[in-house]
């Protein structure tokens, strides 16, 4: 690869995440603690940057190093159901929803067998979880208080308590998590 390819590939990747969080240059390079037009010459290819600047950069585009200076990806990629991290718990299972981390959020699908129950697990202070109930029926238990969803239904939660998921239907059950996770203090 030269030199020229990459900071090709690094403007064009720059340039896309940018616009794809609808943002300004302006505005991301002041997230980024540099000068706007930095911020420019970066998307134009015409920057040799420090590694300074390009940690500033992927930090405010929440990325990695290695996705500013990748070959651009297409606009567009399929994940198989497969190719998703999977966990199970006893006899239900997790599946993540989204193949890439969003820092400070988690998403996962639950498919819980009929009468399974599953303990979750308390996240950091602060945190809040969203529960909703695609199909069958839910119950949630958080600090002692028991919620029974039904398709279509949300419960909103503290996240960083005692909580578990059960399925008390006939059916399997399937609901999605949303967990708002706040920055640990340590």
């Amino acid at each position: 690869m030269s030199d020229e390819e990459l900071a090709g590939w690094l403007a064009r990747n720059i340039k896309g995440l940018r616009e794809a969080r609808g943002a300004t240059q302006a505005q991301l390079a002041k997230l980024a603690g540099i000068p706007r037009a930095t911020w420019a010459h970066l998307e134009s290819g015409a920057s040799n940057p420090t590694l300074a600047v390009l940690h500033r950069v992927a930090s405010a585009l929440q990325v990695t190093l290695e996705e500013l200076v990748a070959r651009p990806r297409a606009s567009a990629r399929h994940f198989p159901r497969e190719s998703l991290p999977v966990r199970q718990r006893g006899a239900g299972l997790l599946r993540k929803l989204l193949p890439d981390p969003l820092p400070g959020m988690e998403f996962d699908r639950l498919e819980l067998p009929p009468r399974v129950r599953i303990t979750g697990v308390p996240h950091t202070p602060g945190t809040r979880e969203y529960l909703a109930c695609e199909s069958g029926q839910l119950a949630l238990v958080a600090s002692g208080e028991r919620f029974v969803l039904q398709a279509g239904d949300v419960v909103v939660f503290r996240g960083d308590q005692k909580h578990s998921y059960e399925n008390p239907g006939d059916r399997t059950a399937v609901g999605y998590s949303v967990v708002l996770l706040t920055p640990s203090l340590a």
